[in-house]
């Protein structure tokens, strides 16, 4: 008599493992891009030979990393828009700051080799909204001209991601480090460094709440009294 049997459903404690496996390697791959798969099974607490029951290879595992950590930063910037693409790539850097660990990972392992396609996949939200608030500033005055779009998004990316290491390696609070990538991208896109600071003050903290851990400056009473700020920036962004 033959019986059709239902899939064995993985044990708790191996689910638990998986995770462990996948939490040590973004601790591990942040501080060496190039460690070794013993590396993070030492910093899982487990055996090698647990860790390959999970995961066959180093490039296996990478995948696996960078796979959940593009699907946070979709997350992430999957309400990021606003008619105004200065605000648009202010909150850009925002969005990226709050998954700053899971950019850096992104960003160190950006190179070329058999995972260069799943970290481009994995980057390509932040692309396409850098994209789009790009070209929307360049159209409107904002943003400098004298770069082609393409080359600009591209700029603008790449210090993001520079500023994010900086951030974090000099210990910034959570303020100020967000700060710092929004009006850093700003500045690579034709603003002045006041007129980034002055933009990225006239945002109210309603905006940034998505991506704030309680410490965005400002409340609504606040936001108006900065009103004056944003028409500054405006006037700057446009001459």
């Amino acid at each position: 008599m033959s019986t059709n049997l239902s899939p064995r459903a993985p044990r708790r404690d191996a689910l638990e493992n998986r995770e462990a496996i996948v939490l040590a390697a973004s601790v591990v791959f942040r501080r060496d891009p190039e460690a070794s798969l013993d590396a993070v099974a030492a910093e899982a607490g487990l055996s090698r030979r647990a860790l390959y029951g999970h995961f066959s290879s180093r490039d296996e595992l990478l995948a696996e990393l960078l796979t959940r950590g593009g699907a946070r930063i979709s997350a992430a910037l999957a309400d990021v828009h606003h008619d105004d693409p200065r605000i648009h790539l202010a909150l850009i850097g925002a969005a990226i700051w709050a998954e700053v660990q899971q950019v850096r990972v992104l960003a160190q392992l950006a190179v070329h080799g058999p995972l260069e396609k799943t970290v481009a996949s994995a980057l390509s939200p932040v692309r396409a909204s850098v994209r789009r608030a790009t070209s929307a500033g360049v159209a409107q005055g904002y943003f400098r001209e004298s770069v082609p779009v393409e080359s600009l998004a591209q700029l603008i990316e790449d210090a993001a991601i520079g500023v994010l290491d900086v951030a974090v390696r000099t210990d910034l609070d959570e303020a100020e480090g967000r700060r710092l990538v929004m009006t850093v991208g700003l500045s690579v896109a034709g603003l002045s460094w006041r007129e980034a600071d002055a933009l990225v003050e006239s945002i109210p903290a309603s905006l940034l709440a998505p991506w704030s851990a309680g410490d965005a400056a400002g409340d609504a009473a606040d936001a108006g009294d900065r009103s004056g700020a944003a028409g500054a920036a405006d006037e700057g962004g446009r001459a």
